[in-house]
């Protein structure tokens, strides 16, 4: 007995060691973290890469077309597309414009579902039993089985502005969604013209620098000829042949650029970068430079048609209509219902029957108590509605904004322009006498391989002002809301004028 009682409990400490080993087996048979389709849920330290499953490459199903093609339409004339075939190929392309119209679609429908609070709902059923009770107390098995339609109708006759506030809350949701999806157009329109005259730039830019390429080879010609006849220095002909060398690098750096840009605006128009294409650039570069259209006129266009202050009004009667929504969901409401079937039984050994049956109702809903929900809803929404009233608010002080930057941006794009002009005539005729003056003798080749720095210079200080004036005219379109989908800014020009436009 003695013995017995002392190794009882060295038993249950083997027992309990036993358990603890097992637990242990089954903790290392465990991961932690859990693995994924097979490996380590995480890296096994934070310096190294986590190694991803492997998984079975998805099958290509895009036909094997060759290169990227432009649309149908478009293919005869690739090599000469217009800017306004380039904004029809942007806007037919562009993600984010199908995305806003599929959600003003999204708003459309749920707009005609609020409006369905107005009429009954009515549903209808068929409803089928079998019953069958087992033979007691001398009773006997009776088998039944019942079935029939249903039909049932309910009326919201009258509430407190819950339904028409519902109602008028998808309205106003539609109405903003249909502005975002303009503004969105009108982004898209500009971003596009925006890659159009960067690349329409760039290849002036290019043409200007080849003439200033052509122009350093034949002041290299000119050293070399003077060199010759003992005219002129080694170092002349060694300056010559830097200036032509820095020309040469910098065509072939616009050259780069070029392809950059032929492909930022590829991927504008929503089609690869590398798509065979090119633009038809207008003959006459020159701008209008002059507008008819006065600030004050294209700031009350832009407040009365901007689409995304439209939306954002929209938005901010959406929001006050919840607060009527909040509001009528705390009063009584008026509610008419009804239910109407036939049912028909076949039992054995009992006969046949069958009945009609209906009941109709009319009863006021009146809600009495929610821990002070309804309460809380009324001011959140009126809350809600205060604050998209202020970003309504708050996008028209910013409309503003944008019109009178852009229309004075404007006028100075008008000043770099005509500037620019001057530059580039006393730049010609600098560089025209600089080289007659070299050619005569009477002039160092410093001063000719100045002066055309500065004629090249000044050739891109006008290509640059062009650019900018007309970015800048599509830029004043866009703020003022008229931005046309032909790429057309909607402003009224008028031929080159020094007079102010307001």
């Amino acid at each position: 007995m003695v013995t017995a009682t002392e190794s009882s409990p060295a038993r249950r400490s083997g027992a309990r060691a036993l358990a603890a080993l097992a637990l242990l087996s089954l903790g290392g048979c465990l991961s932690n973290p859990p693995g994924v389709r097979g490996v380590a849920g995480t890296a096994p330290a934070p310096n190294v890469f986590w190694t991803p499953p492997h998984e079975r490459a998805p099958r290509d199903t895009t036909p094997a077309t060759g290169s990227p093609s432009l649309p149908p339409d478009l293919a005869r004339r690739v090599q000469a597309l217009t800017l306004g075939d380039i904004v029809d190929v942007a806007l037919r392309n562009n993600t984010a414009t199908a995305a806003a119209w599929a959600d003003a679609r999204a708003a459309a429908a749920t707009y005609g579902a609020a409006r369905g609070q107005y009429f009954p709902t009515v549903s209808g059923g068929v409803n089928a039993t079998a019953v069958k009770t087992a033979a007691t107390a001398g009773r006997i098995s009776v088998q039944q089985r019942l079935y029939g339609p249903t039909l049932n109708a309910s009326w919201l006759l009258f509430d407190f502005g819950t339904r028409s506030g519902s109602v008028a809350g998808a309205r106003d949701a539609l109405l903003a969604a249909d502005w975002t999806h303009n503004a969105v157009l009108q982004n898209v329109v500009l971003q596009v013209e925006t890659a159009y005259f960067q690349y329409h730039a760039t290849k002036a830019l290019l043409a200007a620098q080849q003439t200033t390429l052509k122009e350093a080879q034949t002041n290299l010609e000119a050293a070399q000829q003077r060199h010759r006849v003992g005219l002129a220095t080694i170092a002349d002909v060694l300056q010559a042949k830097t200036a032509r060398s820095q020309a040469q690098l910098a065509l072939e750096t616009i050259e780069g650029t070029l392809q950059t840009t032929r492909g930022a605006l590829a991927l504008s128009m929503g089609l690869p970068a590398n798509i065979a294409y090119d633009v038809e650039l207008p003959p006459d570069t020159t701008p209008p430079l002059g507008i008819t259209d006065s600030l004050d006129v294209l700031i009350a266009q832009a407040v009365r048609e901007r689409p995304d202050l439209m939306a954002a009004r929209a938005t901010a009667q959406a929001a006050r209509a919840r607060v009527a929504v909040a509001r009528g969901q705390a009063l009584p409401s008026l509610v008419v219902s009804g239910t109407g079937g036939a049912t028909y039984f076949f039992s054995k050994p009992l006969a046949t029957q069958q009945g009609n049956s209906y009941s109709a109702m009319i009863g006021l809903q009146i809600p009495l108590f929610s821990g002070w929900a309804q309460i809380y809803d009324v001011r959140a929404a009126s809350a809600a509605a205060r604050a998209a009233d202020e970003r309504r608010q708050g996008v028209e002080q910013q409309v503003i904004f944008q019109v009178f930057n852009s229309f004075y941006a404007l006028r100075t794009a008008t000043q770099r322009v005509r500037t620019s002009d001057d530059l580039l005539a006393s730049a010609t005729q600098s560089e025209q006498v600089a080289l007659g003056r070299y050619r005569a003798g009477a002039g160092s080749l410093l001063d000719l391989l100045t002066a055309e720095a500065v004629l090249a210079d000044a050739r891109a200080q006008v290509i640059d002002a062009r650019l900018a004036w007309y970015s800048t005219l599509a830029q004043l379109g866009h703020d003022a809301g008229i931005l046309g989908l032909d790429g057309q800014s909607g402003l009224h020009l008028q031929p080159d004028s020094t007079g102010p436009n307001r």
